[in-house]
């Protein structure tokens, strides 16, 4: 790299969230909330200074992904989460083991890098144990 030069965001924004930062953002805004939110007040409860129309961008793409779900609230929509967290982590987990045409390999990847306690949990859930209900670690 030539001298003088950093190797920073190529869009020179130090700030930028990773991605997919924001919608977990919006979403941890829906859970905790409880009931369905406004954009406007998603964007309150954030408190970060974004701009409305971003947060409504977000809702937006949650909504065509299926993560949450929206009903008429004014000349508007109110959001709501399509699922809780560790339903939502599960479909993604899903989605990316489809995308894989070595879903084996990714698997055993996958098991390799578990902690030993997650790995537990693991086993018991397919041996029908304990955490059969989802409700382990």
């Amino acid at each position: 790299m030539p001298e003088g030069q950093d190797d920073g965001p190529v869009d020179g924004r130090a700030d930028r969230r990773p991605a997919g930062g924001l919608e977990a953002s919006v979403l941890a805004a829906l859970w905790a909330a409880g009931a369905p939110l406004t954009p406007g007040a998603v964007q309150r409860g954030l408190g970060t200074g974004l701009a409305r129309t971003t947060v409504t961008t977000i809702l937006t793409r949650l909504h065509g992904k299926g993560a949450v779900t929206r009903a008429r609230s004014g000349r508007g929509y109110a959001y709501a989460p399509a699922q809780d967290s560790p339903a939502l982590t599960a479909r993604r987990m899903h989605a990316e083991l489809d995308k894989d045409d070595d879903r084996g390999t990714a698997l055993a990847r996958f098991v390799s890098n578990l902690s030993p306690t997650a790995e537990e949990t693991l086993r018991d859930l397919l041996e029908g144990g304990p955490g059969r209900d989802g409700g382990g670690e």
